[in-house]
């Protein structure tokens, strides 16, 4: 391999791994993959410019506007001429994408979610880092100066991470750096020729040295001694000296203001923690609450409304706050002909939830609360004021049941002009296939209410979605279009793809942040966690007002007024709930721990014995050696982690399935089973088919040393299953996923710490790809044997070899 060559892949690892830094600030680990596919395409236009060759300068330029293309791809393909050029409206998309990340990036705490702008500006970055150290380094052969990009790279992200695990990534950037360093090092001396390496230790002592056949270049050894040596000073000294513990390295100082609760939801923008909340390995209780409700089912405790669609993400529009009154005013568009029941419900927020905004009932008709807090009239919403939270808040909520028909919906006048207007607006951006996916789902609809039941049912049942935590949970316009091809997501991509379509469909629309209804408890009380934490969407229907709907499968329950076949039930007098009244917990297939590659592996560039003098003609590497190699580093970076991936794939595809139907049902049941097994078999208990449902229960219990709580969860899919296997009409059985999530945790925790690495990284149960592909094999191999035909060719063949013979 070539100086240059050696050079490029030295400079393509160090942008890499000083871009490791800026994974804790973000959530995934994808648009890693992204930025190294779109730095190897630009590193082998480099090497090709070199090799032709090229001026330096046209050189960069080459690159530069390789760069430009990939973005746009990337980032503005449906605004592109022919999906690839950047015409004016590309530019125009990327410079929103780059104003609304800009904006993501001052709203959202560390680890954000990965919106479509600060995407563009995480692999944007990156890639533009590394254009200019292949630059520095490469096309003007000097990697001292290259250092400074790859720094700016490393303190933009230690600046806003939380030091954490700073160190690592100082580690990791720097040993980057030194890499590039060493390279363009021995590219200097192999100019030379040979060189003295000093008088060694074997037989031959200087002789050895002088001629070249010393087993390494003295001055190459010294230089990685003095880099090992100075890396271990930056990492030791902060250590030795308090005072540095919150510089350069990211090292957590006092005062952070991070608290260690976490997983609440935030009071700038709740969707910034609602999958963390989903994904939480505890359903830690956040309130409690007793109502006189005739359904708690349908108390769902909202927050606040994001009605705001800006394209890149929705919010809540900023509007003006009043003086909480004593009877909260009549909600919009209520009229006096549908039916509504007051109810009173007294909750207390746990002191571990703190945020400003109030979860009540809604609509709220009246709140009695201690403390500073202001009214917002169009979301009907309390805010905290000074510094005012929900921590401990212990308060009492009067509000309205309300009972439309589905005649009385159907039957709704148009809405005022002035609501209209504000709850239908669709960014330009809005991709057309969201549109026309509603026209095509709604086709045939009479009216607004049929159209809203549609999405609805579609969403849920008949569209082929599935709910899956692990998606990236990106609200804009390419999130909603890319929800709309996967078919793959969970609350927040459901209501705001709903959301969205409805606006399209003239429907006024926006989305509601809250908790569904909750754990009934034995003491009457309901218990609301973390993971009841949920998304719906809001529709307005002149006379009944703002609506609730439910399209995310497995979530909440679907309001009775859009089941035409359900009769609705009228106004009771209040009663205290009773055991069998509460939904079931909230199933939320949990998301695997992220797993990033971390790029560790990168920079192992084995350097050679004694590399030959260059030619005046070596102007750089082939291409194909270029691609070649990036597509080698990925593909040693992916093939550790391909049980990981398989485990995490079969884990969301068996939790996440969807629909409402007794044969949904039952396949969750099975699923969940099967998905125990497998966790069972990942921490060391093998399974056994001989067992029924039961027993093999109680033998997971007794090795996997559980706990009451997970032993109770095991015990009761088993049951489940064992209504599916044997039961004429069996039951269905919820909060299966809850179960699932409680035996994993009881499993991990039994677990030491070396079988709790290898369930995670290389789990047992991955050997189910290799039976599978075995089983394929067989089948088409006797297939292959059973094909018409094959005795008289093979009869042939044979005739033909003994001739031959």
């Amino acid at each position: 391999m070539s100086g240059r060559a050696r050079l490029a892949l030295c400079a393509f690892a160090a942008t890499l791994l000083a871009a490791g830094a800026l994974l804790p600030l973000v959530e995934g680990a994808g648009w890693v993959l992204q930025a190294a596919l779109l730095l190897g395409v630009q590193s082998g236009v480099g090497a090709l410019a070199r090799r032709v060759p090229l001026a330096r300068s046209l050189t960069i330029a080459c690159q530069t506007l390789v760069t430009l293309l990939l973005l746009t791809v990337v980032f503005a393909r449906d605004q592109a001429l022919f999906g690839v050029l950047p015409g004016p409206d590309a530019f125009v998309r990327l410079g929103e994408l780059l104003v609304a990340g800009g904006e993501d990036v001052g709203t959202y705490a560390t680890p954000a979610p990965m919106t479509d702008g600060i995407r563009l500006l995480v692999v944007g970055g990156v890639v533009l880092i590394g254009l200019a150290v292949d630059a520095l380094a490469v096309t003007f052969r000097s990697a001292a100066p290259a250092g400074l990009p790859l720094l700016a790279l490393y303190s933009v992200a230690a600046g806003l991470g939380d030091g954490g695990t700073g160190w690592l990534w100082f580690l990791l950037a720097a040993s980057g750096y030194l890499l590039l360093l060493l390279a363009e090092g021995r590219d200097r001396l192999s100019q030379w020729g040979r060189v003295f390496s000093g008088a060694g230790r074997s037989a031959g002592g200087l002789a050895d040295g002088l001629s070249g056949r010393g087993g390494t270049y003295a001055p190459v050894r010294t230089g990685r001694r003095i880099g090992v040596l100075a890396l271990g000073i930056a990492l030791a000294v902060p250590l030795a000296l308090p005072a540095l513990d919150s510089g350069l390295l990211g090292g957590q100082g006092r005062g952070s203001g991070k608290g260690s609760g976490g997983g609440t939801i935030s009071a700038v923008n709740p969707l910034v923690s609602l999958k963390d909340n989903l994904n939480q390995p505890d359903n830690r209780e956040v309130m409690t609450y007793r109502t006189n409700a005739k359904d708690p089912r349908e108390l769902y405790l909202r927050i606040l409304s994001l009605d705001a669609f800006n394209g890149s993400e929705w919010r809540s529009s900023t509007r003006r706050l009043t003086d909480v009154p004593g009877r909260l005013p009549l909600p919009t568009g209520l009229s006096s002909d549908v039916a509504t029941t007051e109810i009173r419900t007294n909750i207390s927020a746990s002191p571990s939830y703190q945020q400003n905004y109030l979860p009540l009932p809604y609509p709220a008709s009246e709140v009695s609360i201690d403390g500073r807090w202001r009214y917002e009239p169009e979301g009907r919403t309390l805010i905290g004021d000074n510094g005012q939270n929900t921590g401990g808040a212990q308060y009492e909520v009067s509000s309205l049941v309300v009972e439309p028909t589905a005649e009385q919906l159907a039957a709704a006048g148009a809405p005022p002009q002035k609501l209209r207007e504000e709850y239908t607006q669709v960014p330009d951006s809005l991709p057309e296939v969201v549109a026309a996916t509603a026209e095509q789902v709604t086709e045939g609809s009479a009216n607004a209410y049929e159209r809203a039941v549609k999405l609805q049912d579609w969403f849920t049942s008949e569209g082929g979605f599935t709910y899956n935590t692990s998606v990236s949970s990106g609200t804009g316009s390419t999130a909603i279009a890319r929800f709309l091809r996967d078919k793959e997501g969970f609350c927040v991509h459901f209501s705001f793809t709903m959301a969205a379509m409805a606006r399209t469909l003239d429907i006024p629309a926006r989305v509601a942040v809250g908790f569904t209804p909750g754990t009934l408890q034995a003491d009457g009380s309901t218990s609301v966690g973390l993971r009841d934490a949920h998304a719906w969407p809001e529709l307005y229907f002149e006379g009944v007002g703002w609506t609730r709907f439910e399209p995310t499968p497995s979530r909440g329950s679907a309001p009775p007024y859009t089941q035409p076949e359900t009769p609705t039930g009228g106004a009771s007098d209040p009663a205290e709930p009773s055991a069998d009244t509460s939904d079931a917990p909230s199933q939320a297939p949990t998301a695997p721990e992220s797993c990033s590659p971390q790029l560790r592996q990168q920079g192992e560039c084995g350097l050679s014995a004694a590399p030959a003098p260059m030619s005046e003609g070596d102007g750089g590497t082939p291409a194909g050696t270029v691609l070649l190699t990036v597509l080698g580093a990925l593909l040693v970076l992916l093939l550790p982690l391909l049980p990981l991936l398989w485990r995490t794939r079969a884990r969301n595809r068996r939790l996440g399935s969807g629909g409402r139907t007794p044969a949904d049902a039952a396949a969750r049941a099975l699923a969940a089973w099967q998905e125990i097994t497998d966790s069972a078999w990942d921490y060391g208990i093998a399974p056994d088919e001989s067992l029924t449902p039961r027993g093999a229960a109680a033998r997971i219990v007794r090795l996997g040393g559980l706990d009451t709580m997970a032993a109770e969860a095991v015990h009761r899919i088993s049951g489940a299953v064992e209504q599916v296997l044997y039961a004429p009409e069996p039951r269905p059985a919820a909060g299966l996923t809850e179960d699932v999530l409680t035996v994993r945790a009881g499993l991990d925790a039994s677990a030491g710490r070396g079988a709790r690495l290898r369930a995670k990284l290389a789990p047992r149960s991955a050997v189910r790809v290799a039976w599978a592909v075995s089983d394929r094999w067989t089948t088409l191999a006797q297939r292959w044997t059973e094909r018409p035909g094959r005795g008289r060719w093979t009869a042939r063949l044979r005739r033909l070899s003994r001739q031959h013979g």
